[in-house]
């Protein structure tokens, strides 16, 4: 750990990510001691970046709907959560995770002093999770989900291992997480699922329409939403809308720079219509119309006939869920492995991996000219997997 954090400091001279990491964990004990009064009971929520939060914020929003005299503070490690969800306002205070060495933990603890601490997913932090339990402080993980390839199980896996026991309760999404730590003598754990599908439901529940976007899907009964996509995803789309023009495609971009509009704009030869200048006018004669907004994604796979979820052909797919709750058949990329909701779309047949432009056309053949089955598929999934939030938070708070 040590070695880490002094190469963090070293990276943060010359990159601007890891700098803000730096200078934004070092404040942080600082911040919580002015803010921090005695008598306050505090509730300390851990996510590494805003994926992880998104999973631990139905439990957020319902302790301060169920406990509102509670304090609660949100950390994050990674800058880009930080920067997204420094604003949230249902949370007491928002900051970077102090490094976890063992003075920082036994020092963010002492003024602290959490009635609870909450990890969600992933993050096992050596001197947290000892500091914590040393102090007696109930210590969960939500979300969590365990594979036989983790560090856990390996030979030389002992003293990992070893700090799964410094949790209370392990809270896992599958059987599967739950027998293979049984294998291993862990047995404080619940089965309770996955809270991001009462999250997107919860939007579902909510979402309002967008006037523009529904003028421009009513233009065909052929209407592909994709989102968080990156260039390899683009090129296949963009080839696909070429081949087919009665074909609609809303396109949400991951990144939304001006060079990335820039290159979307000589791809698509520039026939396509942004968001921020669309109008009922321009949007009747356009094939594709780019979304250069966000907060708007979760909302607009609403409007989708098929969605196409970005990412595969990366680092790893982005939130299926947010398409499947609208019982819209969702396609992928192939880098969808450790992501288990995407297994089971594919196993309940709602979710259909590409691996190139061939089976990308075909896909989307089929499922425009048909889409019924495999939403109806999709949207019953989501709703068979509601109701972790209720099971995670009566175990914890009540």
């Amino acid at each position: 750990m040590f070695i880490y954090f002094f190469l963090l400091r070293i990276v943060s001279l010359f990159n601007p990510k890891a700098r803000k990491l730096v200078k934004g964990q070092a404040r942080t004990i600082e911040q919580l001691s002015q803010l921090r009064r005695p008598g306050e009971r505090w509730v300390w929520f851990h996510a590494a970046s805003v994926g992880e939060f998104e999973q631990g914020r139905m439990l957020i929003e319902r302790l301060r709907q169920q406990q509102p005299e509670v304090k609660i503070l949100l950390t994050f490690f990674s800058p880009s959560g930080y920067e997204l969800r420094k604003d949230y306002p249902l949370v007491d205070m928002v900051a970077y995770l102090p490094f976890a060495t063992p003075l920082r933990a036994k020092r963010f603890l002492n003024i602290l002093q959490p009635e609870k601490a909450i990890f969600i997913k992933y993050e096992y932090w050596p001197a947290y999770l000892r500091a914590l339990k040393k102090r007696d402080i109930p210590t969960y993980i939500v979300c969590a989900i365990f594979r036989p390839t983790q560090a856990f199980f390996r030979w030389w896996g002992m003293p990992y291992r070893s700090l799964l026991g410094k949790f209370t309760r392990l809270f896992v999404q599958d059987d599967s997480s739950r027998e293979l730590l049984a294998k291993y003598g862990i047995d404080n754990v619940s089965v309770a699922g996955d809270t991001r599908f009462d999250r997107v439901h919860q939007v579902y529940l909510k979402t309002e329409p967008h006037p523009l976007v529904e003028y421009f899907a009513q233009q065909s009964k052929k209407v592909v939403v994709a989102g968080s996509t990156w260039p390899r995803d683009e090129a296949l789309l963009i080839r696909y809308l070429r081949e087919n023009p009665e074909v609609r495609l809303v396109l949400v971009p991951h990144e939304l720079t001006e060079q990335h509009l820039s290159e979307l704009f000589q791809r698509l030869s520039g026939r396509y219509v942004l968001l921020s200048e669309a109008s009922k006018n321009n949007l009747t004669d356009t094939q594709c119309l780019v979304v250069d907004r966000v907060g708007l994604l979760s909302s607009l796979y609403r409007y989708a006939t098929v969605s196409y979820v970005g990412g595969g052909f990366g680092v790893g797919i982005h939130n299926t869920l947010e398409a499947a709750v609208y019982y819209s058949p969702v396609v992928f990329g192939p880098n969808c492995r450790k992501f288990r909701e995407a297994e089971r779309l594919q196993q309940t047949g709602g979710g259909f991996v590409i691996h190139n432009y061939a089976e990308l056309a075909a896909c989307l053949d089929r499922l425009l000219a048909n889409p019924a089955e495999a939403g109806k598929a999709a949207g019953d999934y989501v709703e068979s997997e509601l109701g972790a939030t209720d099971k995670i938070f009566g175990q914890i708070f009540q």
